[in-house]
């Protein structure tokens, strides 16, 4: 064995901080429909790691007040993700308040069961206009800054309805829509890979939010969801934080193009 070898092998070792990886420091996210529920949530979860958050949303006195029990990171752009021109003016405000944007955040979205052979055409339409048309519209927006500085990462927020069909609630464009999103983040990432941008995507299961208030507020709903995840249980908020900060942050840097599926195991049977 050579002096340098048995060198290496007798030096001490130090500990990497695996844990810095997670961490955002400097870096400037955008989160849509984060006036409550999961995306007030995931707000609050990119705040905890450092990153400044501008937290966009209809309803102005919900979004302020989760912007002012965040803190001093957390910024709030009264919105409607459906018009191309709010979502234009949300990116003027963070590129002027911050002069970059790290990280995007697509989560506004909404659902209304109804019965395919019951749904109008215009509801239809409505659906697919907040729950897809403005990811591609927003992403569209920040992936020419984040092209541009040759680095960024969006993460949108599908759903398990995207993956299989919800059968025993009827929610076509819902699921529609939701389906959709998991190919539009396939196709921005093969097309900004090579670029520095990533695109992935979550896909929850049941988790608490105003979309499932009714189902976890009746008893029967809550024993369908036991009965049918694997897992017997809800998810609880906290366990989408790691899915999210390993998506935004370095810890993901070779990952794009995917979808994190958080359910306790609803699709795998």
């Amino acid at each position: 064995m050579t002096s340098e070898l048995a060198q290496l092998f007798t030096e001490k070792v130090v500990p990497m901080d695996s844990t810095a990886l997670f961490r955002l420091d400097g870096q400037v996210a955008i989160v849509t429909g984060a006036s409550s529920g999961i995306g007030a949530h995931l707000a609050e979860v990119l705040a905890g790691a450092g990153a400044s958050v501008v937290l966009a949303a209809r309803r102005k006195e919900k979004l302020e007040t989760v912007v002012a029990s965040i803190g001093g990171s957390a910024s709030g752009f009264q919105c409607d993700v459906t018009k191309d021109s709010d979502l234009g003016d949300l990116v003027d405000f963070t590129m002027d308040k911050f002069g970059k944007i790290d990280i995007c955040v697509n989560n506004a979205g909404v659902s209304e069961p109804a019965a395919a052979e019951k749904e109008t055409p215009e509801q239809f339409r409505a659906i697919m206009a907040l729950n897809l048309e403005s990811v591609f519209v927003l992403s569209q927006l920040v992936g020419r800054v984040m092209l541009e500085a040759g680095e960024g990462s969006i993460v949108n927020i599908s759903s398990i309805a995207g993956l299989l069909a919800s059968g025993q609630i009827p929610q076509a464009s819902y699921a529609a829509s939701k389906a959709a999103v998991v190919n539009l983040t396939r196709e921005l990432a093969a097309q900004w890979a090579r670029r520095g941008v990533r695109v992935n995507a979550i896909a929850p299961g049941w988790f608490p939010s105003e979309l499932t208030h009714d189902m976890f507020m009746d008893p029967r709903g809550q024993d369908f969801i036991r009965k049918r995840c694997p897992m017997g249980r809800t998810g609880e908020l906290s366990e989408l934080d790691g899915p999210l900060l390993l998506l935004a942050s370095k810890a993901g840097s070779y990952v794009t193009g995917e979808t994190i599926v958080v359910d306790g195991g609803w699709t795998i049977i």
